[in-house]
């Protein structure tokens, strides 16, 4: 069960140094950040990148105090300026001091750059993220390219904060406000990062410069745009004005109880840093520094960071090349779409579907009532795609003509793949797979939207069962970013092939799941969702079992869940596992009859979010197994955790996943089960659970955690 410790060696960051004499302003020494074996991969920096780097500035202070160079510039090559440290080095680091290191040779490296005695401009040629920002932010100036898309300093989003001068530098350029806007707010926002004219817009940039003419000239804006301001021919770049007493306290406070709640989540560095920003103030540069060092190795060193990390690499590594995705095999061309059903879901996938692969996507229902109003929410979702400026009028009209409406299964005989989203009833879909199977060709590839039900049973009885695949999109499809592709018994490599690159043109993460009740997203949520019901027929109050899942730090509520998905939905679900799993997955008398008397887990109306507050008396409908001790907030914490534990272990033993990796990626993307928390199966390792529930760890220590001392 357990996966094995990450190793790593660093990718080394080198510096290339030329002289460019620059009429009316002397010799600039231009500084190019280069991967070392000449890729085109992103720099980043670890000791022995740093190391170079900090020769480099040495050798140019020497240069300056000398009169060699009356200038300095630092750029990248490629699309990247500089990414920051390097994060894998950060996660097979063992000791305080590995870490304590990294961060004082950073500082050094950004102090070196703030001391020249000469002007000094970083000229972002692409992205620049975290340390590299900061070394910019060390700099007298900052110049962009115009097609600059990502600036910022992510660091709390990965369980860091800005450790290379970020928490210090970037609120006496632009003030508090701006400054925790880029290091709290930005990150929790889907770690949104700046485009260079937000980037402008802020004083993080000081200007946009025109693009050059070609590779040999890619300086020359930049080099006469740095002559033209140490001349004094064009005005200094704005700084913020030194901010008063409350507008600092006005900043801090404003961001306090978010950084709390996540803190209470289990995310402690928007909080670090937010106090880090606010202590270093007035502090001179090196207490302020120490005062970065300090909260950088506290949360280096802690299994909740690893974990975080661990989840990023997931998301940036196997996420792109997902695991079980057949090799050398070439996927079905698709020309053309159907799509069995005009519904909700129907309509979604038949536009999200037309979208990404630019053909023709017929739905098919069976009245013509049914049929107008798919087509005509399918079009409405496209004219307000059109008004909150997601989709450009000229793609829309591009995009309408290919989608289709109809009554006549006969319309779907030339697609080449044919997605099902009808009813989630086995007996329905079974004769929707054989209606089609008589209509397309052999080869035309047969997916079904199923969320839970066996993908083998549908196809058991089609001459052709070889062609049918699961295509699990999450709902809402346009946002949620997972695909479970399912294998049934008889699925061939080519359909399987197809299934995968769908998912990927439809620019969905593919997680491959073997044909099992509830797959792996379904059947972990709803093993959580259970227990929770299960605690309210056992006399739980509604309020206490809301409040004891909080230190998990889901994105909502077991009940703001349950609403959300609806509690009919929900209850049919849990009837189907119970059936195909058992006895832990409880009957719940309660769950039906909120079905049945059409009562809300939640106040207010509309769409229920993670804020919408729960009717304490929905609790009256429950309580059918009433014992004298129910449990408590802990007592249900801990049995949500063992349950998550004993399922995820047996979805490994059965093979429904292929490893841990893949449930923590399903979940993240699926679930939305927090980046900080690594995933689930890291939690249950770090809170015990696992070991409680099924005798080992998913993960050794240091794959997720802390390696072991």
């Amino acid at each position: 069960m357990t996966t094995t410790s990450p190793t790593y060696t660093e990718r080394t960051t080198v510096v290339l140094p030329s002289d460019v004499v620059v009429p009316d302003l002397g010799t600039v020494l231009v500084l190019t950040l280069a991967p070392e074996d000449g890729s085109d991969r992103p720099c980043t920096l670890g000791p022995a990148g740093l190391a170079n780097v900090e020769r480099a500035l040495a050798d140019a202070a020497r240069r300056a105090s000398a009169g060699e160079i009356a200038a300095l510039v630092l750029t990248g090559t490629g699309r990247t300026f500089l990414a920051g440290a390097d994060l894998h080095l950060i996660r097979t680091a063992t000791r305080a001091e590995q870490v304590r290191e990294l961060a004082e040779a950073g500082h050094r490296v950004v102090a070196a750059l703030a001391d020249l005695p000469v002007p000094t401009l970083a000229h972002l040629n692409g992205a620049a993220l975290g340390g590299g920002l900061e070394l910019a932010l060390a700099c007298d100036y900052r110049a962009a390219d115009p097609g600059v898309r990502a600036i910022g300093l992510p660091e709390t989003h990965l369980g860091l904060l800005p450790g290379w001068g970020g928490c210090t530098t970037l609120p006496r350029i632009v003030g508090p406000d701006t400054a925790l806007t880029v290091v709290v707010d930005n990150p929790a926002r889907g770690n949104r990062t700046l485009k260079v004219a937000d980037a402008l817009r802020a004083g993080i940039v000081d200007v946009v410069l025109p693009g050059a003419d070609g590779p040999a000239d890619a300086m020359a804006p930049a080099l006469a745009w740095l002559r033209s301001v140490v001349a004094g021919e064009v005005e200094q770049p704005r700084r913020a004005a030194a901010a008063t007493d409350q507008e600092w306290t006005t900043a801090v406070a404003a961001r306090r109880p978010l950084a709390e709640a996540r803190a209470a989540g289990g995310a402690p560095a928007a909080l670090r840093a937010l106090d880090t920003v606010a202590a270093a103030r007035s502090l001179p540069r090196a207490e302020a520094f120490a005062l970065e060092d300090e909260a950088l190795v506290d949360l280096v060193m802690s299994d909740q960071l690893r974990a975080g990390l661990y989840a990023f690499d997931l998301l940036t590594r196997r996420a792109k090349k997902p695991a079980g995705r057949p090799a050398d095999v070439a996927p079905r061309e698709i020309r053309s779409v159907g799509v069995a059903g005009a519904g909700l879901m129907a309509g979604q996938l038949a536009l999200l579907l037309a979208r990404s692969l630019r053909v023709p996507v017929t739905m098919r229902d069976l009245d013509d009532e049914r049929a107008r109003k798919g087509l005509a929410a399918v079009h409405a979702q496209i004219d307000q795609d059109v008004a909150k400026g997601r989709l450009r009028e000229e793609d829309a009209e591009q995009l309408r003509p290919l989608l289709r409406v109809t009554t006549d299964l006969g319309d779907l005989a030339g697609a080449d793949l044919v997605i099902e989203a009808v009813f989630e009833e086995l007996a329905v879909k079974q004769r929707v797979f054989a209606e089609l199977e008589d209509v397309v060709s052999p080869t035309t590839v047969l997916a079904t939207n199923t969320s839970a039900l066996s993908v083998t049973a549908m196809a058991e009885h089609l001459r052709h069962s070889e062609r049918v695949v699961g295509l699990h999109f999450f709902n809402p499809v346009a946002m949620m970013p997972l695909v479970e592709v399912v294998r049934a018994a008889a699925t061939d490599e080519t359909s399987y092939a197809t299934a995968f690159a769908v998912a990927q043109a439809c620019r969905k993460t593919a997680v491959a799941v073997a044909d099992a009740p509830g797959f792996v997203v379904n059947r972990l949520l709803i093993r959580l969702l259970g227990e929770v019901l299960g605690a309210l027929e056992e006399g739980t109050p509604v309020t206490e079992a809301d409040a004891a899942l909080r230190p998990m730090g889901l994105p909502m509520g077991p009940f703001q869940l349950l609403q959300l998905v609806g509690p009919a939905v929900a209850e049919h679900v849990l009837v189907s596992l119970r059936q195909n799993l058992g006895e832990r997955y409880p009957d719940s008398p309660g769950l039906a009859a909120v079905v049945e008397s059409g009562r809300s887990f939640v106040l207010g109306e509309g769409r229920p979010s993670a804020s919408s507050p729960v009717d304490p008396a929905v609790g009256e409908l429950f309580g059918a197994r009433r014992v004298p001790q129910p449990p408590d907030a802990g007592a249900l914490l801990d049995r949500v955790r063992r349950a998550l534990a004993e399922e995820a272990g047996l979805l490994l033993a059965e093979g429904v996943a292929r490893d841990a990796q893949d449930v923590d990626l399903a979940m993240i993307l699926g679930a939305g089960w927090p980046l900080h928390l690594g995933g689930i199966t890291p939690y249950l390792d770090r809170t015990g659970a696992a070991e409680a529930a099924t005798g080992a760890r998913f993960h050794e220590p240091g794959v997720a955690s802390l390696p072991a001392q």
